[in-house]
């Protein structure tokens, strides 16, 4: 519970946004470590040019593995060695690029690229290769916007599904999977504002059953101690019931009642929210951080890693 909770916390205090010239996909990256023509240590090099890929074409993706991932396979086709010293490795390779949905195993969208790396040693060569893959072309952009609207297809058809999904889950108290499914929804998708406004229905769900939570802790911590030590216990707790939680007012009844009998002694304050801030905006990019956060933590689907193996 802490540990989502900071995760709110962050965002109230910085409501972090995706720069103006992005826009959010559901897509990640992936790419391989353990194929024959993949060199050992070149895994987060790739990643990091296909994630370059991705935002250089206007997409915001994910930091997880999920449903929708960006990949890429290798095929060598020409190698010289150039005489040194020292002495040199050319090479000039094949990059197969697939936007997939790694769950039913089916490519979205494809593109090769043909690619050219010089090195003292093999790995030092693909690497080469790696940082000379062109990101923005047309035959890119081709690439990117037929995948993307694949993914936005899949979420025009099952958007409703996913959002009776997520509500069905809230209302198992299984409030931090219900936002990952809502975090995910593109705004492009013609879904966007109903699992917008479900997952804010969602999050208050999640922050009133928090409140309730860390409210009869504090009142057990305080009642156990009525001194200062019972306030710093009941302060841990108070300090997880935010402003629009439904018993905040409750949560300041006994606020006011252990401030007026330790006084002084107790330093700590109700959470407020400050004038002038967004406060929607606020409350969104809490739900998709809780969401994120939950994602991150799940572990990546087995059988959808071994399809994209087979791509490679």
């Amino acid at each position: 519970m802490k540990r989502v909770y900071s995760f709110i916390i962050a965002a109230l205090m910085s409501a972090s946004m995706i720069a103006a010239e992005t826009e959010y996909l559901p897509i990640s990256v992936y790419a391989a470590d353990d194929s024959e023509s993949f060199p050992v240590g070149a895994k987060a090099m790739m990643e990091n040019k296909l994630t370059q890929l991705l935002t250089r074409n206007g997409i915001a993706g994910m930091d997880y593995m999920g449903q929708f991932i960006l990949t890429v396979s290798t095929t060598p086709l020409d190698k010289d060695v150039i005489a040194g010293p020292p002495a040199k490795i050319a090479e000039k390779m094949e990059m197969n690029l697939y936007i997939v949905d790694a769950y039913a195993k089916t490519i979205f969208a494809s593109t090769s690229m043909t690619v050219r790396g010089l090195g003292e040693t093999e790995n030092k060569c693909y690497l080469n290769a790696i940082s000379h893959m062109p990101l923005q072309t047309p035959q890119i952009a081709k690439f990117i916007d037929d995948g993307k609207q694949k993914i936005i297809n899949y979420y025009d058809h099952e958007g409703e599904v996913l959002i009776k999904k997520a509500m069905y889950l809230a209302k198992q108290k299984s409030y931090e999977e219900a936002m990952s499914i809502i975090a995910l929804v593109p705004q492009l998708c013609k879904h966007y504002d109903a699992a917008l406004a479900a997952g804010l229905e969602i999050y208050q769900m999640y922050l009133d059953n928090e409140c309730n939570i860390n409210l009869a802790a504090a009142r057990q911590a305080w009642a156990a101690q009525q001194n200062s030590m019972g306030a710093a216990a009941a302060g841990e707790y108070l300090a997880n019931i935010l402003p629009d939680a439904g018993c905040y007012d409750e949560a300041m009844e006994l606020y006011r009642e252990i401030k007026a009998k330790v006084l002084d002694d107790w330093k700590f304050e109700m959470k407020k929210y400050q004038d002038g801030i967004d406060l929607e905006k606020q409350r969104i990019d809490a739900m998709r951080q809780i969401g994120v956060a939950y994602g991150n933590h799940q572990p990546a689907q087995t059988t959808s890693i071994e399809f994209l193996r087979t791509l490679l």
